[in-house]
């Protein structure tokens, strides 16, 4: 497609990758930032800053004039917060002024950036992209990213906005170290001495941008495509972390009671001391649930080549390494 293209989210992970994705096919790109630290920061990556919210209607509207091509990826990822209120806001309202501006504005395609865990498979399955939801919520978070997606098809079928929706698993790359990524360093280096076994499936950062990109170019309107590169039990997790770095030594998997009491004790204590914990009924029923989820028609219908595993885990721990943050890799494992 001709023209400028407006990415939203670009100072997040998820964004930024995207970001250097469209950058590097040469693509001009108007970044739709809310501060001048924001606007600066993608400015030295190479991109056109636009001053904007997903909130604010007719800052949209601005941002996408003369584009063809929206990638909105902004949004809210949080657990056990206090006031879900701001999050919803974002994720849903925010996602629905995007597809009202592109329809003002005559873009042609919008890629939204949802989430796996929109699908809302069931205890025990694989999630697919025509799995049934179990009707029930994990967290707040997902109850968001699930009605955002769904006002986002919805408006675009009725409004007559070609959407496509990508849905990435567990993003891991260098540069995150926040979320699901502070789990993983905390275990390199020993301060998760007790677990629980459970799944987590993750999509290389590279692939999760590319997705996007194929997605733009191939996706089927109305579509979602799940964006998964492998699943792991954290059993797993722990063996190939040991042999790439020698840590975590030693780790007692506990019972998922044990997880459950603990994320009760501290939501209560969260409530008592109007505090934010990190650990929450939320997040406990989460983890406990686990997420195992089927990437491959990404690969069927977009061409989407997924990083192996174990390149994906070492490129984020060599990048990990070299800034203090975990014990290097073992030599001949780099």
């Amino acid at each position: 497609m001709a023209g400028p293209v407006l990415l939203t989210g670009a100072t997040g992970f998820v964004g930024g990758a995207l970001l250097e994705r469209l950058l590097a096919d040469g693509l001009e790109v108007r970044a739709l930032v809310r501060s001048e630290e924001a606007a600066a920061a993608v400015a030295g990556r190479g991109a056109r800053p636009v001053l904007g919210d997903v909130l604010d209607l007719p800052s949209l509207v601005e941002a996408m004039r003369g584009c063809e091509l929206v990638y909105h990826a902004a949004g809210v990822n949080a657990m056990c917060v206090r006031d879900p209120g701001p999050m919803d806001r974002v994720n849903i309202e925010g996602s629905g002024n995007v597809v009202r501006a592109a329809v003002a504005t005559g873009v042609r395609r919008l890629v939204h950036t949802s989430s796996a865990a929109t699908i809302g498979e069931a205890p025990g399955t694989v999630g697919r992209e025509d799995s049934p939801h179990r009707g029930w919520y994990l967290s707040r978070y997902e109850r968001s990213k699930h009605l955002a997606e769904r006002r986002v098809l919805d408006w675009s079928a009725r409004l007559g906005l070609d959407t496509v929706c990508v849905n990435p698993s567990s993003v891991q790359g260098p540069g995150r170290v926040r979320g699901s990524a502070r789990l993983l360093l905390d275990l390199v280096n020993g301060r998760l001495p007790v677990l629980v076994d459970t799944h987590v499936s993750i999509v290389d950062a590279l692939d999760c941008a590319e997705g996007h990109v194929l997605a733009a170019e191939r996706g089927r309107g109305g579509e979602r495509y799940l964006l998964n590169g492998f699943t792991i039990t954290t059993r797993e997790a722990v063996a190939l972390l040991r042999r790439l770095t020698g840590e975590p030594r030693r780790v007692r998997f506990a019972p998922r009671w044990t997880a459950r009491a603990v994320g009760e004790a501290m939501e209560v204590a969260g409530r008592l001391t109007r505090r934010e914990f990190p650990l929450c009924r939320e997040a406990v029923r989460t983890l406990l649930h686990g997420h195992r989820y089927d990437g491959s028609r990404a690969e069927r219908e977009l061409g989407l080549r997924y990083t192996p595993m174990e390149e994906t885990v070492r490129r984020a721990l060599a990048w990990y390494a070299e800034r203090g943050l975990a014990p290097p890799l073992r030599e001949g494992r780099a």
